[in-house]
């Protein structure tokens, strides 16, 4: 299992969420845990609301689709839409989710997008989507496959974070948050395509306030278990108490920084980071 892999199931297991991004928080919404589904549902209708009406037949191609929540309501709302997921459970949860749905079957591809079939699928989609995934693959590999398999006139649907300026400053807080492509590089590599750009909005300060929730349960819930499973290894078993963190020492400092260091903040996002919703068409 990636570590990817276990980072998004461990979110659906300890927070009990359909949806695997951060949710979209307004001044209207409180902020609190038992909120987060609804905000998860708003970055949904976000998303949506960017598509064309599905008047006619509309295909998508959801990249990423984690658990299938997005995708069966794309289904559920008359698109044409397929998903492409690389990880064994999230698929069998897909799979799961998708039992049930009228009209066309969806097509699950159980596969990385570096593997995708673009061959057979030629012009095939009106549509192709990325919810906080396209961090993941290198621009490099993703987009000659979108060109390949998007209609004349489709669309890149892009919500995701990628890397500011400030990455690598070296101040408080710097390598806290992992992933995301340099947003300069990616607006570069865009140039060199044959992609128009529709849409460009920051919502960071929209999407931030999930971190706050993260940081919480971090610093409250999964650090003093962690601790106390430590006590109860180092007191029952100190030997190997003690070879362990011979061997992990660096993992486990990295991990400390990066998880439990007060540094996970929603400040320490905003500097680094920057989530785009981003449109471009295909001509």
């Amino acid at each position: 299992m990636h570590s990817r892999e276990l980072g998004l199931i461990l979110a659906r297991q300890l927070l009990g969420v359909e949806d695997l991004h951060y949710g979209l928080w307004d001044a209207d919404l409180e902020l609190k845990l038992g909120n987060l589904a609804v905000a998860q549902q708003r970055y949904n209708d976000m998303l949506i609301a960017q598509l064309p009406r599905p008047e006619r037949e509309v295909r998508v191609l959801d990249i990423g689709c984690g658990t299938g929540h997005l995708l069966r309501q794309l289904l559920d709302r008359g698109y044409r839409a397929d998903g492409v997921i690389p990880a064994k459970d999230l698929c069998d949860a897909v799979r799961r989710r998708l039992v049930g749905c009228i009209g066309p079957q969806p097509r699950v591809h159980e596969c990385r997008f570096e593997d995708f079939p673009a061959g057979e699928c030629r012009g095939h989609y009106d549509v192709t989507l990325f919810s906080e995934s396209f961090q993941y693959i290198s621009p490099s590999i993703s987009l000659p496959i979108l060109q390949a398999i998007l209609k004349p006139g489709g669309l890149l649907l892009i919500a995701d974070f990628f890397k500011t300026d400030a990455t690598g400053d070296g101040g408080a807080g710097d390598e806290s948050f992992g992933g995301g492509h340099p947003l300069r590089e990616f607006y570069a590599s865009m140039k060199r395509t044959p992609f128009v750009l529709v849409k460009d909005e920051d919502i960071t300060p929209r999407v931030s306030p999930s971190i706050e929730l993260v940081n919480d349960l971090l610093t409250n819930r999964i650090r003093p278990a962690t601790l106390t499973i430590g006590r109860y290894v180092q007191g029952r078993y100190p030997l190997l108490a003690r070879l362990a963190m011979a061997l992990l020492r660096k993992k486990l400092d990295k991990a400390n920084y990066k998880y439990f260091s007060g540094h996970r903040c929603r400040e320490v996002f905003e500097r680094y980071k920057t989530y785009r919703l981003l449109l471009y068409r295909l001509p």
